[in-house]
């Protein structure tokens, strides 16, 4: 996976340190929802059953370089 220097950065506090890769590779490749943002950066979410949360990835134009990362606690499934 390609990464920004911010998400490094960030990846360090100690609430994200327990965010593990294959988590971030399975919403890349099998999001629940995903959203492109005015500024062309996309948002993808899953939920996470080891922890009971919704983890949130924001990824580059690109489509690969993870950006930033983090639980979300804000998002709801969309009923159908």
């Amino acid at each position: 996976m390609k990464y920004t220097q911010y998400f490094l950065f960030v990846r360090q506090r100690s609430d994200r340190t327990i965010i593990r890769e294959e988590w971030i590779l399975k919403i890349i490749n099998n999001p629940l929802k995903t959203e492109v943002q005015t500024d062309g950066r996309i948002r993808k979410w899953s939920f996470i059953k080891e922890v009971g949360k919704y983890l949130r990835v924001i990824l580059l134009k690109d489509g690969e370089t993870v950006h930033n990362v983090f639980f979300d606690r804000s998002f709801k499934e969309e009923e159908t």
